[in-house]
């Protein structure tokens, strides 16, 4: 099983990315992915994506623990990201009391990707905007460019925030999965090409498996796009994909 990663500053972004991506293992056989879009209107955005993140990485660290020290976890694999879910609103909260941020510190969207290599079965759950493709079947999740921030809900119960969440995939028999913040619908032709042909960057991305036996399949699609089609994403751009 191979994972890929790409973060890419969109075009027209100048200071920072304000997306942030994570891959990490939890015990021998279980894997952890998210990628993270900060909200642009919002206060140093680069931020509160980057924290979700390294809080996630956290989490993720203590679960790989537990997986070696406990042998009766029988959670089913929703109970297991919820869980991690719960620590993050925790957390999170946590950092916000201490460092007394404002709420507009703390904008990000969310898609979390839990998979079971040793069950062959997973979860994606979307928190605002983004996109999920399993198996060659891609969900666009889109909320009007007016995300439900997590980060809005803090203070509420969690439980029944929880339950309140639709964007939710499971799945089992996977063989290639990817998901990426809304970038991955801003690609744009930014300068001239080097041919006339037509190209689908969304496909391309993550459906296509030129490059696959390149750790760097991601980013040599994405140069690929713009040296030779001229295509760029005027949008950060986060994107995991693993391929069995």
């Amino acid at each position: 099983m191979n994972i890929y990663s790409a973060l890419q500053i969109g075009d027209y972004h100048l200071n920072h990315c304000e997306d942030f991506l994570i891959t990490k293992s939890i015990g021998s056989h279980k894997i952890l992915c998210a990628v993270m879009d900060g909200c642009s209107t919002a206060m140093e955005s680069q931020f509160a994506s980057a924290l979700t993140g390294k809080i996630l990485r956290k989490i993720a660290l203590g679960k790989n623990y537990e997986e070696m020290y406990r042998t009766d976890n029988r959670n089913t694999i929703e109970e297991e990201l919820k869980d991690i879910l719960k620590q993050l609103f925790t957390e999170i909260l946590k950092v916000k009391n201490i460092l007394l941020l404002d709420e507009k510190e703390l904008l990000t969207t969310l898609i979390l990707l839990l998979y079971d290599q040793k069950e062959n079965q997973g979860i994606v759950l979307c928190i605002g905007d983004g996109l999920v493709c399993i198996n060659g079947k891609i969900t666009e999740f889109e909320n009007g460019n007016k995300p439900d921030y997590f980060t809005y809900h803090l203070k509420e119960d969690f439980e029944d925030w929880y339950q309140n969440q639709t964007q939710i995939i499971i799945f089992d028999d996977l063989q290639d999965i990817s998901i990426a913040t809304d970038g991955i619908s801003t690609f744009f032709k930014v300068k001239k090409a080097d041919t006339e042909e037509s190209i689908d960057p969304m496909n391309y991305i993550c459906i296509d498996h030129e490059y696959h036996d390149s750790g760097e399949m991601l980013f040599r699609k994405l140069k690929k796009l713009e040296h030779r089609y001229g295509m760029k994403p005027t949008d950060d751009l986060a994107v995991i994909r693993i391929i069995k």
